[in-house]
């Protein structure tokens, strides 16, 4: 996410938290680059001036030269300023309304509107536990709305039908009539985007928020589009009373300046991130959080996440009273932790989360390639029959060429993953007696069975 920019100021960052003394020559030297990264990152040029000003005003004030480590207090002032850029801390969900609460969800086309509604459903119903019901007024793109009832399904919400031929006013208004006949907690209404801004989108788009009166009107705007984020928000800002905003693939290889810029162009909060393709792939966006991703200093917190979510407690717990009972670790169990890993998002997923000095270690390890390398030590188990699964003695040269077709792979794939579960086997065997539940607890420190795991297999 944002990689240029993340790059140009962990670099600066390093070197501000060298500096034992700080003049006003060095400062202005420091901002100049700051200003370079950011400009080249497509942030909206007032927002970066504002930025610098504020960085300067404080940096060369009696906090950083009083201070005793006067470079890293200029690194927490950037850090801070980045945060109060994007917005302070999170800005919920306002669900405050009389059922069902409407959220209008307006955008460009190819903005992720259509995707984002099944995901905020998503979000809403898991972590909410509210009753939602998705309607599409996308009349112009039928597809829109066919797309639109898979993802709510999937999202494990309720669609309401619409069609080509209708108006879009009416749709709204018989999506909010069921609604309240059925006791849906929230209404997400998804609606047409254009590949521009014009003046029948906009007019549209006003009526059916004057006809609805959502308590949220969300924008959604697409990181990777630049400079052209800031005029959109900009056209829809004074078109609509704006809520909050939901920034779309920040995982893609974008500059990052929309997460900068749409902020304070809008004045709306930044109230989601959409950080991949996946349905829970929705994350409530921390200002504080995020300024430290681009800082290159990481996001614990929300590794912690991602990685609780991700795993499966009661297979856990199971591993670990097997281990305990001094029942071998099998390819089963080795299949198990490998899935875990998929489920967590992958390494590239968590990587992207630690601080830039630990990445920067694992550099010389291919994502892509570490990637594909579990997906083969997955394919070669699944090409294994369940015997030789709970026995892998059994797999001599022969049962190793017939796995090796199955998965396609040589048979010294076969081979290096064998070796690769030995030595797992063998570390479980040390852990037998009730090592494995203290290394657990160790990890996750959650009551009872501890919510980490043992070593991923990668």
């Amino acid at each position: 996410m944002a990689s240029a920019l993340t790059d140009k100021l962990t670099r600066l960052v390093k070197e501000m938290r060298g500096q034992a003394r700080i003049t006003e020559s060095n400062v202005t030297d420091m901002l100049r680059e700051v200003r370079m990264a950011l400009l080249e990152a497509d942030v909206a040029l007032p927002v970066v001036r504002d930025f610098i000003a504020r960085v300067k005003e404080k940096a060369l004030g009696q906090e950083v030269l009083g201070s005793l480590k006067p470079g890293q207090t200029l690194v927490s002032i950037v850090n801070r300023e980045l945060a109060a850029t994007m917005g302070e801390g999170v800005a919920d969900i306002n669900l405050a309304a009389q059922p069902p609460a409407v959220i209008l969800m307006a955008g460009l086309q190819g903005a992720g509107k259509t995707t984002t509604t099944a995901k905020l459903a998503k979000h809403l119903i898991e972590k909410r536990k509210k009753k939602v019901l998705t309607v599409s007024g996308d009349v112009y793109r039928p597809a829109a709305i066919e797309q639109l009832k898979t993802v709510t399904k999937q999202a494990g919400a309720e669609w309401f039908p619409s069609t080509p031929d209708q108006k879009p006013l009416d749709i709204a208004h018989a999506a909010l009539d069921y609604a309240r006949k059925h006791y849906f907690d929230v209404l997400l209404v998804d609606t047409a985007g254009r590949l521009a801004i014009d003046e029948a989108l906009m007019k549209e788009i006003k009526d059916l928020h004057a006809a609805l009166n959502p308590v949220e009107t969300l924008f959604v705007v697409d990181a990777m589009q630049g400079q052209d984020a800031i005029n959109t928000a900009k056209a829809f800002k004074e078109a609509l009373p704006l809520t909050g905003i939901v920034l779309t693939k920040l995982d893609g290889d974008s500059r990052g300046g929309a997460a900068l810029s749409v902020r304070q162009i809008t004045g709306a909060p930044i109230k989601f991130a959409g950080v991949s393709e996946k349905l829970d792939g929705l994350e409530v966006f921390d200002a504080e959080r995020h300024a430290g991703r681009i800082l290159g200093m990481g996001d614990i917190v929300a590794l912690v996440e991602q990685v609780t979510a991700g795993v499966d407690m009661e297979a856990a717990q199971k591993l670990a009273a097997k281990v305990k009972s001094g029942d071998g670790f099998d390819l089963n169990d080795f299949l198990s932790q490998i899935q875990q890993m998929k489920q967590m998002g992958g390494l590239s997923s968590l990587m992207d989360k630690l601080p830039s000095q630990l990445t920067a270690k694992a550099g010389a390890m291919d994502m892509d390639k570490a990637e594909k390398d579990i997906k083969r030590k997955e394919g070669i188990i699944q090409s294994m029959t369940p015997l030789e699964r709970r026995k892998p003695e059994l797999i001599k040269a022969t049962r190793k060429k017939r796995i090796a077709n199955g998965a396609g792979v040589h048979v010294q794939e076969v081979n290096r993953l064998l070796k690769e579960f030995e030595q797992m086997q063998g570390m479980m065997k040390k852990m037998k007696g009730g090592g494995l539940m203290k290394m657990m607890k160790k990890m996750g420190g959650m009551k009872g069975m501890g919510g980490g795991m043992p070593k991923m297999p990668f």
